[in-house]
């Protein structure tokens, strides 16, 4: 009586002592005939000691026997028998098969391989019923596996399929053999470190270490907030443009490319304290095919005598919040006027909901245009006269007073103007 267990390793065939141990062969060979056995990962493997699998679970708490199996929990039928034991019975051979027996000493589908010769001490606690014929080698990898600190092997071992040489004993009643084997395992598969059919010492291609480092790079980028989230991809409707001379204003390069397609956003990136071009912009386009035209044609164009560079932007700051890569005027110092507080520098036709790219506590300021753009028009008054002149808006209330004093003298207007902001919510 013999069965053959095909392992991710290799084979094993057993004899099994169906006179000596009728109950522990009969559960044993049931089992396998129902597929319960397929798919069992080795969750306990000690070197020169003993390889245990047979929990579909492998937690080592799992299983039953088929007894109870055929009575699926009814209650009228205990989860474990109570094994053959004698003092005929020991482990002496290696390779010898046993019934991996609970502290009450019953015994469900778990059970051990040895991987060392007379373990004699494990004799009349657990019950042994086979021996090993056929696979030494298989074995023998399994005894050399690299295991975790539970006993789990590193790299997956399983039993991938069991096969019944000869059966003596007739199928108990209520015994129902599934139509086909399970396709798959019940346990935790978290707890695989390395798959069985993954080569763990196989090298690395060049260019999968490069994803795989890319991938670790994103995940840190993500948990120290920089990225929204970690495999989160640069827009396609957004061009990079460098190289740009330094008196190249946004409504230029808004000029220039719209001609290949509405643009939603247009600026160039300036120093946030001097309002200095940094010489780089980022033009976001409604649709991603009129980017692609101007990203061809517009590539080492002469633009105020300088050859523009023109690429697809590899920034997501914008998807991170409505704090992108902004060069939003108010946020430069000076007087809030034109470019980095530079009334020398006109607004550019398009709002952006941009933030500066170069100082972290810029990115948590709501800097939109927007918001400042309540601002309203005071008319100019003569000397000593005051004007209070309110502009409601939905979100904002403005008073302004401008108090406009002439001084011939220095043929110049002094130009005092005292500005209270409430923002309602």
């Amino acid at each position: 009586m013999s069965v053959l267990l095909e392992t991710s390793l290799g084979d094993l065939v057993f004899d099994l002592d169906t006179e000596h141990c009728p109950k522990a062969c009969e559960n044993f060979l049931k089992l396998c005939k129902v597929y319960y056995y397929n798919l069992n990962a080795f969750f306990n493997v000690a070197r020169d000691f003993l390889a245990q699998t047979g929990d579909p679970y492998a937690t080592g708490k799992g299983g039953e026997s088929v007894w109870s199996l055929i009575a699926s929990g009814k209650g009228d039928v205990p989860r474990y028998f109570e094994p053959e034991r004698g003092p005929a019975l020991k482990h002496t051979e290696l390779g010898t098969l046993s019934m991996a027996c609970s502290p009450d000493g019953g015994c469900g589908s778990q059970f051990f391989v040895t991987l060392a010769p007379n373990i004699d001490y494990l004799d009349g606690v657990h019950a042994p019923f086979g021996r090993l014929v056929e696979g030494e080698d298989t074995l023998a990898k399994i005894n050399e596996a690299f295991t975790a600190a539970d006993g789990r092997p590193l790299q997956d071992i399983r039993i991938r399929h069991t096969i019944i040489l000869d059966d003596p004993y007739p199928d108990p009643s209520g015994l129902v053999v599934p139509a086909e084997p399970p396709s798959k395992p019940k346990d935790d598969p978290s707890a695989i470190a390395i798959r069985e059919d993954e080569d763990a010492l196989a090298e690395i291609s060049a260019e999968e270490e490069a994803l795989r480092k890319a991938a670790a790079s994103a995940l840190t980028l993500e948990m120290v907030g920089d990225l929204p989230f970690a495999n989160v991809r640069p827009p396609e409707n957004v061009l990079f443009v460098c190289k740009l001379n330094p008196a190249t204003r946004d409504e230029d390069l808004e000029l220039i490319f719209s001609r290949f397609g509405t643009i939603i956003s247009c600026q160039v990136i300036r120093d946030k304290k001097t309002g200095d071009s940094l010489q780089y912009a980022f033009i976001e386009f409604d649709r991603r095919e009129d980017a692609e035209q101007a990203y061809f044609k517009m590539q080492n164009v002469l633009i105020d005598d300088r050859r523009i560079w023109v690429d697809f932007s590899q920034s997501v700051a914008r998807t991170n919040g409505p704090a992108g890569w902004s060069n939003n005027p108010s946020r430069g110092g000076g007087s809030g006027r034109g470019r980095g507080g530079r009334p020398d520098y006109g607004h550019s036709s398009r709002g952006g909901g941009y933030g500066m790219v170069f100082d972290d506590e810029d990115l948590h300021r709501s800097g939109d245009r927007e918001r400042r753009a309540a601002a309203a028009r005071a008319e100019t008054m003569t000397v000593g006269e005051t004007v209070t002149a309110t502009t409601a808006t939905e979100d904002a209330t403005t008073i302004f007073t401008r108090i406009v004093t002439d001084s011939a003298t220095e043929g110049v207007a002094a130009v005092t103007v005292t500005a209270i902001v409430n923002v309602v919510a």
